[in-house]
Formats: C-alpha cells, structure tokens, sequence
C-alpha cells in the first residue's frame, strides 16, 4: 500500500463519520453481519478492536457494548487461549439474515400488485398493528386502520376488508409519512460524504473491514427504515437509489476480507483524538 493509500483511507473515515454520533453496539452488529453471519463463525476481542477503534471508538466503549449484546441475546462469547472470541447467537444471526437481502440489494425491486387491509373493530386493529410490525420493510402504514401490502390478497382474512389495489397517484402527505424529512437528510449527507470519495484505492485486510463496517453501517441504518418501494414512491429529494450506487461501488472494491486475515493484521495507528461513542 501506499502513502497515498493510507491519506484515502483516512480521509474516508473522517467523512464517513456519522455527525449524530452511532451506538457501538450497533457498529459491532454491522460487522459481525457483514463478515461473520455464518454459523461457527466468530472474532477475537483483540482483532474486534483493531477493526473498530480506528473508527475512533475506545476499547473500553466495545467492552461493553460486547456486554449489551451478550445480555440481549445478540451474541456469545467462548473463552479460546489467553482470550475470548465473540459471534452471533442463532437468534442474532436470524436477525442479520432477515434483514441482509435489503441492506445488500442493488437495485429496488418494488412489487407491482398491492392489495389494501382496512380494520374496522379493536380486533383487527390488533392484526394490523401485527402485520406492519412483521413486515416493516414491505408493508405500507397509510394510517391506524390501513395497511397496503405486496402483492394479490391471497385469502380472506377475519376482522379486515381486503381489497386488491392499483396505485394510481402516491400524494405527497404517505411520501412524507414513508421517507420523513430525518431520514432524507441522513440519506443526503451520506451521499455527500460519499460523493468525493470516488474510486477506492488497494486496501489491506483491516483497512478494507473498518471502511467495509463503517459503510454498511450508515447504509443499513438508512435502507431498513423505509419499505422497499419504486419511483413513484419517493419524494423527489430523495437521494436513495444515487447513494446506494454509490455505496456498492465501494463495497465492489474492497472485498471482503477473511477472518484469518483481520485476526493476523496488525493494529493500525490511531487517530489522535478518538471521537466518544456511545455504548
């Protein structure tokens, strides 16, 4: 690698640091699901923290943020020699899995057919409220008693007026509702921070995993807040679908590198002043 390699890298970390400020624990969720999904797969403590403090995150900051995610049932932890090495329980990598078609779809894939559920009595109410719980990325909330679901209604369900629907016109108050103004503006800034970035350069093993976490990490926590939904559904200063070209252009050049690789790397130097996060 380069000097000029090592400038890159630096300069990206630096823009791609979120200005609201990221929860460790949930940086360590982006990693773990991004190079460490598999079953049996998992890292040390000691390689944990040379991927992630250059992000300017302390190792006192991910000890406990490991704790958090130990407590809720997100990860587990075995001792191996002088250490401990961490990976997702079965409920944290069912959690990833559910949730990895979306963070890593390249182009949106909106469905075409719809059909409408409307509630009229505290029972169906209860099943809507379900329904849009379950299926937050595909179901659409147009308001406490309606609910616009993928695809044609299969069956008839009890309590709920299901109708099949074609959309005609989106107003722009449901564009609103579903792409808020916190959400476009995170969105905005992460294409900005993006945009002069350009190509990436060669990488080695652990500075390819820090930027690989920090990318996906602000991506997912962008993408799995609104449903996955077409053109005609997005306001027209929504920078989504550049921002995801964007994102993947960079995720294509830096591969993924191999646990073994982050585990023998070795630790990158500092930043000077590491930010605070919070666990």
């Amino acid at each position: 690698m380069t000097t000029d390699s090592h400038d890159w890298f630096n300069t990206a970390v630096q823009a791609l640091a979120d200005p609201q400020g990221q929860r460790v624990w949930s940086i360590i969720v982006s990693f773990l699901g991004d190079m460490a999904q598999g079953e049996g797969a998992g890292i040390s403590s000691a390689a944990l923290t040379r991927v992630i403090t250059p992000l300017g995150i302390k190792p006192e900051a991910i000890r406990v943020a490991l704790h958090r995610l130990r407590k809720d049932g997100w990860t587990d932890s075995e001792r191996r020699g002088r250490g401990s090495v961490h990976f997702l329980t079965p409920h944290g990598r069912a959690q990833s899995a559910e949730v990895t078609p979306r963070i890593y779809m390249r182009r949106t894939s909106a469905p075409q057919d719809w059909h409408m559920m409307i509630a009229g009595t505290p029972e169906g109410l209860e099943l809507l409220d379900a329904l849009a719980d379950s299926h937050r990325t595909t179901m659409i909330r147009v308001n406490r008693q309606t609910l616009l679901a993928p695809g044609e209604a299969a069956a008839a369900t009890p309590d709920l007026l299901v109708l099949n629907a074609e959309i005609a016109t989106v107003p722009a108050w449901l564009k609103e509702e579903l792409f808020p103004a916190a959400l476009r503006k995170s969105c905005a800034a992460l294409d900005a921070a993006l945009l002069p970035l350009g190509a990436a350069p060669p990488l080695d093993p652990l500075r390819r995993a820090c930027l690989r976490t920090l990318i996906v990490h602000r991506w997912r926590r962008i993408v799995l807040r609104h449903p996955n939904l077409s053109a005609s559904f997005q306001p027209a200063d929504w920078r989504g679908e550049a921002c995801r070209a964007k994102v993947f252009a960079l995720l294509d050049a830096m591969p993924l590198p191999s646990l073994l690789e982050l585990e023998q790397a070795e630790a990158l130097p500092l930043p000077e002043e590491a930010a605070d996060l919070q666990a």
